[in-house]
């Protein structure tokens, strides 16, 4: 089960106590934060995005990812049930 929580000013979600990922709206862009391992393992997928260290930017002029955003947050609870 995940808990929301806000960290650095954005809305998030914690599994087992770690963090899972964290999101933000901005003028242009969806930021969506899935720690550096969330990034890197969708390294492909997310390639045609504009990407910061365990960050990047969904653009508001084109569609939502949303089956990759949901394949990184699972990806992510897995990762985190494993580190207990």
């Amino acid at each position: 089960m995940a808990t929301e929580e806000i960290v650095y000013g954005m809305p998030g979600y914690k599994t087992n106590g770690k963090p899972l990922v964290y999101f933000a709206g901005y003028k242009n862009h969806i930021g969506f934060y899935a720690t550096p391992s969330g990034h890197e393992a969708f390294q492909k997928e997310l390639s045609k995005y504009k990407q910061g260290k365990g960050s990047v930017q969904f653009p508001l002029n084109q569609p939502i990812p949303f089956d990759l955003i949901e394949q990184i947050v699972l990806f992510r609870v897995e990762e985190n049930a494993n580190l207990n």
